[in-house]
């Protein structure tokens, strides 16, 4: 008995012991209720943002052109919503959970889970953006207010009749052009100003040369367009045509003997001019100073400017490439556009410089095809703003100049760059 009494206390401690470590390690495996509320809270931040869903796969090529801009707001919007890429391919029943139907979808959740808005397609950064500043989600002005200027930075003290009527350049005697008209006469610093404006004119124009005079080259003396000798030679930096105007064949003779280049009539310069259009207005362009143009089909066309470039998507509805080059420093600018937005933009940071001008009344409007850009980034546009003191108008992202194209009606691009209907003066 004694013995039977002594095993049973043995075994009445050993479980004592038991029940003491067990409480021990359940107490150290329990976290504090501060930790507890810790772990919730932290939790509870994570699921408070609103929620992009981007449903596509690896290989679909809108799906692609996503993937750059999904990374760069997974890096860079990470505070303000959080990015999800969910390929359907591979999850096929993700697909049905989300009732997509094409890819790529965008979905945007609030913070509760509650879709808000759905996208089908490709859909630029911007675009995602500006939708989500819709929904009240990201600031206003995400970035730094860029460059703008709506004052000339000094008086152009220049007189009238010295101003080129299309570019805004000099007059020089020996190479103008003159019209005249019935508002005046009307000067341009070259032949080529005079055939750009001659391909903006919705006029008839029978007859219309017969208005015009060029400057003979060696002495200045106005000669009858029709009747004179031209001499088209290049520039030795940049290949670009430069055409000078004489009165008789000898003196061309004369002058390319020293400076080389082709002597043509004015019915061949005539043709060579209005050779290259842009393909968004139609204005005669030099190829080496237009930005090339690449549409969905394979035409191939120019644009006068880097914003008429853009107008191509408009007026063809077709996904186009442009290359264009930095005003300021050359170096090359490529935008490609998907469904009316831009899908890859070529350095990412470039801007364009929209070159307007202010109304007696206050209001603004386009300053014209010669005062538009595309710059490498922010900075080298402000130095060529600040290179430029006559210059007005304000830094606007690459997206937003297509925007604004593709928001015109046919009708207003059947009158773009048209004197008299676009931007009369």
């Amino acid at each position: 008995m004694k013995n039977v009494k002594n095993i049973a206390i043995i075994a009445a401690l050993v479980v004592a012991a038991g029940v003491i470590v067990f409480l021990k390690q359940g107490k150290k495996a329990e976290p504090s209720i501060a930790a507890q509320a810790g772990v919730e809270a932290s939790a509870s931040q994570r699921q408070a943002l609103p929620r992009l869903v981007d449903l596509g796969a690896g290989k679909c090529i809108p799906c692609k052109m996503m993937k750059p801009i999904l990374d760069d707001l997974m890096a860079n919007h990470a505070d303000q919503f959080t990015t999800e890429f969910i390929d359907v391919w591979e999850n096929q029943q993700e697909g049905k959970k989300y009732g997509v139907k094409m890819i790529p979808t965008q979905i945007f959740f609030d913070a509760e889970g509650k879709e808000l808005f759905r996208h089908e397609g490709f859909m630029s950064k911007e675009d995602i953006l500006n939708k989500w500043r819709e929904l009240g989600v990201g600031k206003a002005e995400e970035a730094a207010p860029g460059v703008s200027r709506w004052q000339p930075a000094q008086l152009d003290e220049r007189a009238k009749e010295q101003i080129c009527y299309m570019c805004d350049g000099i007059v020089n005697p020996k190479t103008q052009v003159l019209v005249k008209s019935a508002r005046g006469d009307v000067k341009m610093c070259s032949p080529h100003c005079y055939f750009i404006m001659y391909s903006c004119l919705t006029e008839d124009k029978t007859g219309f040369e017969d208005k015009v005079t060029v400057a003979d080259f060696g002495t200045g003396v106005a000669v009858p367009l029709a009747s004179a000798v031209f001499v088209v030679g290049a520039d030795a930096q940049n290949g670009r045509p430069v055409v000078t105007s004489f009165a008789e064949r000898g003196a061309a003779e004369a002058a390319q003997k020293v400076g080389g280049g082709n002597i043509v009539s004015y019915n061949v310069l005539k043709t060579q001019e209005l050779s290259h259009r842009c393909g968004f207005c139609d204005r005669a362009v030099y190829p080496v100073d237009a930005a090339e143009v690449q549409v969905a089909d394979g035409v191939r066309t120019w644009g006068c400017c880097s914003h008429c470039a853009l107008g191509v998507a408009a007026r063809t509805g077709k996904d186009i490439e442009v290359r264009e080059r930095d005003r300021f420093t050359g170096e090359p600018v490529m935008v490609k556009t998907l469904n009316g937005s831009v899908a890859v933009l070529e350095p990412p940071t470039a801007v364009a410089w929209y070159g307007q001008r202010l109304k007696p009344d206050g209001t603004k409007g386009s300053a014209g095809c010669f005062h538009q850009g595309f710059f490498a980034n922010p900075d080298n546009l402000k130095k060529w703003v600040d290179a430029h003191p006559l210059e007005t108008g304000e830094q606007i992202t690459i997206a937003k100049a297509l925007a604004d194209k593709m928001k015109l009606t046919p009708q207003q691009i059947s009158k773009a760059c048209k004197i008299g209907e676009c931007s009369p003066k």
